[in-house]
């Protein structure tokens, strides 16, 4: 991945599981092909909340991984949030399939990443033709919080700053 995108990813995408961990919202994670690619980034491995489920696929879609597909129904969530590499891939086959079984995807554009920025651009302009929504880390951490004044408001704010 090109240096300064994989660093954007991962500052991201640590705010989200630092934030998914402060708001108790529940993280599944998908590796593809971990003997071929190596497993998740340390940075983002040591943030993963306890009782993640963290699952390996070789399907593109984390939704055709049957075993990822049973993690993700037993959140109990109606709402998505895709975060990843190759947003002209596994981002964006993700969503199209979780989007056509009802789900409501949205993809923090500043939290995924391809090889190529072209390939990434494309990658969201499918998501969202396949009916997610296009959004930002900091508007997703603030619409799980709802509302501001707390504990849990302070710890989120601090995470953006």
């Amino acid at each position: 991945m090109p240096k300064e995108a994989l660093a954007q990813l991962v500052q991201n995408a640590s705010r989200l599981l630092r934030g998914a961990q402060i708001l108790g919202i529940p993280v599944v994670v998908s590796e593809q092909y971990r003997r071929g690619l190596g497993g998740t980034i340390p940075e983002l491995a040591s943030l993963i909340p306890a009782g993640s489920s963290n699952l390996e696929k070789l399907e593109f879609s984390a939704w055709a991984a049957p075993a990822l597909a049973a993690a993700i129904a037993e959140t109990g969530r109606s709402q998505i949030i895709v975060i990843g590499m190759e947003t002209h891939n596994c981002v964006y086959q993700t969503v199209r399939d979780l989007a056509h079984v009802g789900y409501k995807v949205h993809i923090p554009h500043d939290a995924v990443c391809s090889r190529y920025p072209e390939n990434a651009r494309v990658g969201l302009v499918l998501a969202e033709r396949a009916g997610g929504v296009v959004t930002s880390t900091e508007t997703v951490l603030f619409d799980w919080l709802h509302r501001a004044g707390s504990a849990e408001f302070k710890a989120i704010s601090a995470l953006v700053r």
